[in-house]
């Protein structure tokens, strides 16, 4: 399986460094939002400033820096798939970053979870490609033990309820089956999300910090799937800004 020829070699024919040098200052600590809402709210309610782009041939993203409880923090728009995504961090690696933090919302896999459960996945099933030129083939990844505390520090400081489990990551939205979801389901999987396993490859080779904070949204639950829970109102993701920040501001103290 072609899947199975990892190579460890950390020096590759394009670097991130070729591209992204490093950065005297750069925030210790990125948060990469998903929602747009999130972005346009921190932009508009913090004094950030933009310190750096990430470019693909589509457009630029802005990488913002603010200062939160004396802490300086680098944000920006994380990008939907494990390879955009893991193309975006690695950038902000090379210039500076050793602690990433990943917010957005995971599908629900169980009854269990209601709408906007935050969910803190402790493992992920690599079902994406992206993960494997990273860390030798295998079915999990586990997240950063460290990492894992400091959110749960954070969470239980702020009497935030939340749920640990493993998560399935798979890059093939449509391809998730009823019998596909099934299995994943039997190999415990609480939650599914498109990005996870692949950066929680990704700080294992770069040898940096890694948490994620999901918020539920729609459910692979039932056996009529409403497309319409995709949607997480707005006031519910802006209260995930102070949390997601302050899981920022723990992640660098304990660097």
């Amino acid at each position: 399986m072609i899947l199975e020829e990892f190579d460890k070699s950390t020096t590759a024919i394009l670097n991130p460094e070729d591209f992204s040098p490093k950065i005297k200052g750069f925030p210790k600590t990125a948060v990469g939002f998903f929602s747009k809402d999130i972005m346009d709210e921190i932009v508009q309610s913090y004094d950030a400033k933009i310190i750096y782009y990430t470019e693909t041939d589509n457009a630029l993203y802005p990488v913002y820096e603010l200062e939160f409880e004396n802490t300086k923090i680098a944000v920006t728009m994380a990008l939907v798939g494990a390879s955009r995504c893991v193309l975006t961090f690695e950038e902000l690696i090379s210039c500076g970053v050793e602690n990433l933090l990943l917010v957005g919302s995971c599908g629900r896999l169980t009854n269990g979870l209601d709408h906007f459960s935050i969910v803190l996945p402790t493992e992920a099933i690599r079902d994406e490609g992206t993960s494997y030129h990273y860390l030798p083939a295998s079915d999990e990844v586990q997240l950063d033990e460290d990492a894992i505390k400091c959110v749960e520090k954070v969470l239980n400081n702020m009497d935030v309820s939340y749920v640990k489990g493993k998560t399935w990551t798979t890059d093939a939205m449509f391809r998730e089956t009823r019998a596909k979801t099934e299995r994943r389901i039997e190999q415990g999987a609480i939650v599914v999300d498109m990005e996870c396993s692949a950066m929680a490859a990704l700080a294992k080779f770069r040898k940096v910090k890694f948490a994620q904070i999901f918020y539920a949204a729609d459910t692979l639950a039932e056996e009529v799937y409403d497309i319409k829970l995709l949607s997480v109102q707005k006031d519910k993701k802006s209260a995930i800004i102070p949390i997601a920040l302050t899981c920022a501001k723990e992640l660098n103290r304990r660097r």
